[in-house]
This record gives C-alpha cells, sequence and structure tokens, in this order.
C-alpha cells in the first residue's frame, strides 16, 4: 500500500498528537483550537518559528476518516488537517475503506474501547487501541478474542511503555546492580487513564510478571504495590505505584530504582517527551499493519488491565489479590 489509511476514533488531544506526527496540518489553526493548545506547544517549541515542528515525522500514513460522539470535535479536528479527513456520521462507518483503525483516548477509562474495536476487528483491520486497552479484564479479553477470530491483529500501549527516554534510564540500571525495589511516581489519583501510565511505565522498567497487588488510599489506586512473586530479574521486594501525588509540571512522571549498593531517580516524563513515545509507537504500528502481527505480546498488554482490576478489588476488600483472580 502506498500510505495506511487510518480511520480515527474519538477526536480528543491524544488523536491530535499522533496525527500531528503523520498528517500534513496547519499549526496555527491547531494553535487556536482550545483542544488543541497542547498539541501545538509540545510540538513547536521553537517559538521564533511558528510554524516549525520539532517532532520527528513518520511517514506512510494518512488520516482520511474522524469519527468522535461530538461531531463538532471532529469537524475542529479535520480542520487542523485542512479538511481532508472525512468527518462519518457512524461508528461502523469509520472502518470502511480503512487500513487502520485508530481508537484515541486521553482522558476516558476505556470502557467503550470493546464497542469501538468490534466493528473494524470484525471487518479484519489492524487495530490500534490507545491506552487503556479496556477498563475491565473481561472487555480486554474480548477484544483480543475477537483479533484472534478474525486473524486480524490488535494492539495497544500506553506511551510510557514505548517511550525512549524510560528505556534510556532502564539501562541505567547496570549503574547498581539488580534492583531489588522500585518506584513510579504521578499518573493521577482518579482516572483509569491515568492509572494505565503508571503501570505501562512499571512494565517498562521493571518487567511483566506480576503475580498479586495490594493497594491503598482515599481515592481508587492511590497506591498500589506489585508483587512479582520472587519471580527472577524481577524487584524482589516489589513496585510501588506512586498515583496520589498532588500536581506535577507537564503531566510528568518520574521513577526511582533501588537496590544494595545505591538508587538512580530519573528525568521528568512529561509533555515534552511524550511525543516522542507516539513516533515510537507509530513505528510500531506500522510494522504491525505490514506484517499483520501486534508489535507487543498480548499478555503484557491484559495483565496491565488485570493490575487495574485486580488493584481496584484488593483496595475495596482491604486484601492482597492474585491476578489469577480477575
Amino acid at each position: 500500500m502506498a500510505k495506511i489509511r487510518v480511520g480515527m476514533i474519538r477526536c480528543d488531544l491524544h488523536a491530535i498528537y499522533y496525527a500531528n506526527i503523520i498528517q500534513r496540518h496547519d499549526p496555527l489553526v491547531l494553535r487556536e483550537l482550545q483542544f488543541g493548545k497542547g498539541g501545538y506547544f509540545y510540538f513547536y517549541t521553537e517559538y521564533l518559528e511558528q510554524k516549525k515542528i520539532m517532532i520527528p515525522r513518520v511517514a506512510g500514513f494518512e488520516v482520511t476518516k474522524l469519527w468522535d460522539e461530538n461531531r463538532a470535535a471532529a469537524e475542529e479536528m479535520s480542520a487542523i488537517y485542512y479538511g481532508k479527513p472525512k468527518v462519518c456520521d457512524s461508528l461502523d462507518e469509520v472502518s470502511d475503506d480503512v487500513d487502520l483503525v485508530f481508537i484515541a483516548d486521553c482522558d476516558e477509562d476505556g470502557h467503550d474501547h470493546l464497542e469501538f474495536a468490534t466493528p473494524g476487528l470484525k471487518k479484519r483491520v489492524p487495530t490500534f487501541v490507545d491506552k487503556p486497552l479496556a477498563y475491565e479484564v473481561k472487555d480486554a479479553r474480548a477484544i483480543v478474542r475477537l483479533a484472534k477470530r478474525y486473524d486480524t491483529p490488535v494492539m495497544s500501549l500506553s506511551i510510557l511503555r514505548a517511550l525512549p527516554h524510560v528505556s534510556r534510564f532502564r539501562a541505567r540500571f547496570k549503574e547498581i546492580g539488580p534492583v531489588e525495589f522500585g518506584i513510579t511516581k504521578g499518573g493521577n489519583a482518579t482516572t483509569m487513564a491515568s492509572h494505565i501510565h503508571a503501570i505501562s511505565l512499571a512494565q517498562h522498567l521493571f518487567g511483566a510478571g506480576v503475580e498479586a497487588v495490594e493497594a491503598m488510599g482515599q481515592t481508587p489506586l492511590a497506591y498500589v504495590h506489585l508483587d512479582y512473586g520472587g519471580k527472577p530479574n524481577r524487584p524482589a521486594a516489589g513496585v510501588v505505584l506512586n498515583c496520589a501525588v498532588g500536581g506535577t509540571p507537564h503531566c510528568a512522571m518520574y521513577a526511582s530504582a533501588y537496590s544494595s549498593h545505591g538508587v538512580i531517580h530519573s528525568p521528568a516524563l512529561g509533555d515534552f517527551e511524550f511525543p516522542y513515545g507516539c513516533v515510537e509507537i507509530l513505528k510500531r504500528i506500522k510494522k504491525m499493519v505490514h506484517t499483520g502481527k501486534p508489535q507487543a505480546p498480548y499478555e503484557e498488554m491484559l495483565e496491565g488491565i488485570a493490575i487495574a482490576t485486580a488493584a481496584r478489588l484488593a483496595q475495596k476488600e482491604k486484601r492482597r489479590v492474585y491476578l489469577k483472580e480477575v
């Protein structure tokens, strides 16, 4: 195919983040729209050159269709891209005559992702589901079952799971030897959209294979402990996700790794860095479309949702919950 034709569902700030990297657009229109300003401020940081994008572009895509429950949002987004993407009248229409369905999600909780992913997967259109894959494990499993039934790849990744800055920090672990304990800081105390970032950051840094979780706090998933059950090459004392940390500059998250030889702390991982995670994810999406295979294991995608589901149960029932329970 000359270009991967993209049908984009939900026209929010994340949709703009990704579309900015693959689609020719008018930065001045982007700057004027209220919901697009974040996509301008962090992409156009050469302030003497207001039209010079500073984030690497990823070629080979074209956004051809947009759909949002709020049609006005889709129409405004189309205007950023010179009116080229067609605004669809229905959810079902957005997956017709495209090579990729892209479900964007900046601040929602994923409860509607199964509904959004179903039409495209049934038409055998490769699908990217922005984080989270779903709100509950049962819906996440249903999405993966659909993908397998129709032999069509689906992939879901948080920016924090693909961010190169996180990989570079992880490479520093050798400075202190085997990590025995880890901490992530940030991710908001109340929303699944943010909790999945904290979980994904922990997966990126410390690995998958969580066996059980415990949770506490005055808000959902305020503080979560991940227990790897003594697995080799995983922190023996586990990882703590600190989501109830108040405000952070530019939505920044942080991480720390501890060993018997010392500790290292990450730099800020925030809005100035996040677009580079989008670049990496788009590269993986392109490979997924061309190979017909997801560029991340389904087991890890499902584990992230299982951690959140189990943590909510642990907090409610005030006990340790094993992932196998959910």
